[in-house]
């Protein structure tokens, strides 16, 4: 079963964010705009993941362009980075946002902001589109910058929290850069990179 989920999580995903965008206007009426904002952070990223890592072009794509036909990004490695690497933060980003200090959110708010901006670059180095492009610019752009207005303006987010939220997003994304940059230098005995199937 967990190998299902596994290899399987994205499409849950992209329903289950199609269903909160529908609740919003629901459970969503009395808040604050820059809780709102933070609340859709996370379905916005699971749509945006369904673009990515449908038929597993995210993972194909890395492992022919960073990884030079060799696996340098194993299928549980893409689920631990998406589902508690990325779901998990923004939940917590968005308990914290609503119970203790609404500066939190901005942990979401550069997570989106981040993997745009990582997107953006990645086109512009390889010169062709890869997958994710599409949402994270139409979706993560205005989204994350509406964000940082209504935490920062209407909210006041504090330099400290600016810096946590930055931090955070970057050392999720540097990490899994880190990781795969091991996996790319690891070598057998005959001096070529070790494919270790669905292992991290």
């Amino acid at each position: 079963m967990l190998n299902r989920l596994v290899m399987n999580w994205v499409y849950g995903g992209f329903l289950a964010g199609i269903l909160l965008v529908c609740l919003v206007p629901v459970i969503a009426g009395g808040w604050p705009p820059a809780l709102c904002i933070v609340f859709l952070c996370l379905p916005a990223y699971m749509l945006h993941q369904y673009e990515e890592h449908d038929d597993d072009r995210f993972r194909r794509f890395f492992n022919e362009t960073i990884g030079k036909g060799h696996e340098v990004l194993s299928p549980l490695a893409t689920f631990v980075v998406n589902v508690p690497g990325v779901w998990g933060v923004m939940t917590v980003s968005f308990w914290l946002a609503a119970k203790v200090e609404s500066g939190f959110g901005l942990i979401a708010v550069y997570l989106v902001l981040v993997n745009a901006g990582v997107h953006v670059i990645h086109t512009a180095l390889f010169r062709k589109y890869n997958p994710g492009l599409g949402t994270a610019t139409i979706l993560f752009l205005p989204l994350g910058s509406v964000g940082l207005y209504e935490i920062q303006i209407a909210a006041g987010g504090t330099a400290a929290m600016h810096a946590l939220g930055l931090g955070v997003a970057v050392v999720i994304h540097a990490a899994l850069m880190v990781y795969i940059r091991c996996r790319s230098s690891v070598k057998t005995d005959f001096g070529l990179p070790v494919s270790a199937g669905g292992g991290l």
